[in-house]
């Protein structure tokens, strides 16, 4: 039924019940013919906080998730054609510490949102977490006003800004 499913972009047949999506999987479905460039995202710092819950260190949970996802961090950014215009788009993915917003995270949004302002193009966003990233503290916190403020780059240059709430959306994310 799996290629049932996807023929159908996640919705089940009958009962319209909307699936979770894996990043690059909602980023095929929205470009023309699956098909888009992936936009690079600056690195950032592993652990600067050196954080440790009651079971494992940061750094272990960043590892199981890359390896769980194949993804460097909860976005994925993509640019491509949308029914034949140019348009960038990132996209969320709850499976990487519950789309958690941390440093990597707020920098791959904010890469798509310049790489649109650079290229004149329309952004979307697909939003799909849990909130800011807990290990990170402030730093994670700090990734909201950054991009509130390429949001307003976006806005200056006069290009559409879309965000698509997907399940599950919470938090500050919203």
């Amino acid at each position: 039924f799996y290629k049932d499913l996807e023929a159908n972009q996640f919705v089940v047949p009958g009962s319209d019940f909307h699936m979770r999506m894996a990043s690059d999987v909602r980023l095929q479905h929205l470009f023309d013919g699956g098909q888009f460039t992936r936009v690079p995202v600056p690195p950032v710092p592993l652990d600067p906080l050196k954080f440790r819950d009651g079971k494992k260190r940061y750094t272990e949970r960043l590892r199981d998730a890359k390896a769980e996802t194949n993804l460097e961090d909860a976005v994925l950014v993509g640019e491509g054609k949308l029914d034949g215009t140019e348009i960038v788009a990132a996209a969320q993915d709850f499976r990487f510490m519950a789309g958690s917003l941390g440093m990597a995270a707020g920098e791959g949004v904010i890469a798509g949102m310049l790489r649109a302002v650079e290229k004149k193009t329309p952004f979307i966003l697909f939003a799909a977490s849990g909130g800011a990233r807990m290990q990170e503290g402030i730093l994670s916190l700090m990734q909201m006003p950054r991009t509130t403020i390429a949001v307003q780059r976006l806005r200056e240059a006069k290009l559409p800004y879309i965000v698509v709430l997907t399940d599950p959306t919470t938090g500050g994310v919203t």
